[in-house]
């Protein structure tokens, strides 16, 4: 029976068989079903702590009354609304079960063995799974004070690349680039290569200079912007995504986009989440108050973190973060080691309700010895 499973691993193909797969972050249930314990906190996957608005909810509601149909294949009604959202044609918007479901659909259309992709190291996983799952090369360049060097991306562009992957804000590290030097990238660009702007925590960046690229749609051919419903509009359960393209491209996607990839709640919901600005400003102050708060505490720890604009932060424990992890674990606190993206000393701590939040400081200072959690306000 043993030797079973390496007869179908040799009929697989040679680029899924080598890759690693994602690892999400450990439900709540997990740990208690492992450990026999109760009341934990998830702080790992970057969620949206208020959860949906109410505008979202009562349309999720509603739609279940037709759980006995298939969803609208085309998301016309969601894919309407994310146009109008953002001043595009509808003919440029590609739905999907979650972002990463876009990023897929990209890799399946622009790669494939004999092609390559780019992107920088400490970069969103998903990056190299789907460059590899296509048969392409990943090409990682090395990070610059844990965010992208646009300049070693740029050496490492060439004739055989038909993707460069950019995450702004970048997950784990919550780095980000300004509309200068990232429109300079953009232009050099040649015209053969795809390049997509990864925007899943958009809406928490409070910067002057960050830039919404999907206003650059039209300078850009190549361009693709994706954006997600899981994180500032509560929706992760769900999994609805989008990427916004010139109309080309978003047509070769729909090509070989999965019929109903996004149910038909999910549509429903996200529809009215778009239009819920009260819930949008709501989730943002909380954030930029709770990260304030939870850089100060980690601070007082004696810990360095990376600055972030996300609704995230990811410190430096100055020490391998697996034995830390697990004793935060026993404490019933879940966070996200992030050894896989290069960071070993690394824990990426997600932006929770105040309470959680303050847990979570206690618990690390009794992980780390110190027998006084920080007074933070």
């Amino acid at each position: 029976m043993s030797e079973q499973p390496n007869r179908h691993l040799s009929k697989a193909a040679p680029q899924i068989a080598g890759l690693t797969p994602y690892v999400p972050g450990k439900p709540i249930t997990e740990l208690e079903r492992e450990l026999g314990i109760t009341g934990s906190v998830k702080l790992a996957s970057n969620e949206n702590p208020l959860g949906c608005g109410e505008a979202a909810r009562a349309a999720y509601a509603a739609a279940a009354a037709e759980l006995g149909r298939y969803p609208d294949g085309g998301g016309f009604a969601l894919r309407r609304a994310i146009a109008a959202h953002h001043g595009v044609e509808p003919e440029q918007v590609t739905i999907g079960n979650g972002s990463n479901d876009v990023l897929d659909l990209v890799a399946r259309v622009f790669l494939h063995p004999g092609l390559e992709s780019v992107f920088s190291e400490h970069a969103f996983a998903v990056y190299p799974i789907a460059t590899m799952a296509a048969g392409a090369l990943a090409r990682v360049a090395p990070a610059r004070d844990f965010g992208h060097d646009l300049e070693a991306m740029a050496a490492l562009v060439n004739e055989r690349t038909g993707v460069v992957w950019i995450a702004n804000p970048n997950n784990p590290t919550g780095t980000w680039i300004a509309a200068e030097p990232l429109r300079a990238f953009l232009s050099g660009l040649p015209e053969h290569c795809m390049v997509v702007v990864d925007e899943a925590y958009f809406e928490y960046v409070d910067e002057a200079d960050y830039p919404d690229t999907t206003a650059w749609l039209d300078d850009f051919p190549n361009l693709i912007v994706t954006r997600t419903f899981a994180k500032i509009h509560g929706l992760a359960s769900l999994r609805v995504g989008y990427g916004l393209s010139h109309a080309h491209a978003a047509e070769l996607m729909n090509r070989v986009r999965h019929p109903f990839n996004v149910n038909a709640p999910a549509q429903a919901a996200a529809v009215a989440a778009l239009g819920d600005r009260e819930h949008v400003e709501r989730s943002v102050a909380h954030n930029q108050q709770e990260r304030a708060r939870v850089m100060a505490g980690l601070g007082a720890l004696g810990l360095d973190s990376i600055p972030s604009v996300g609704n995230f932060v990811t410190v430096d424990l100055g020490q391998p973060v697996g034995p830390i992890d697990q004793a935060l674990l026993r404490e019933g606190v879940i966070c996200r080691p992030v050894a896989n993206y290069g960071l070993p000393t690394h824990l990426r701590i997600s932006i929770g309700l105040a309470d959680e939040n303050d847990r979570m400081l206690a618990a690390l200072a009794r992980v780390l010895g110190q027998t006084n959690a920080p007074r933070i306000g």
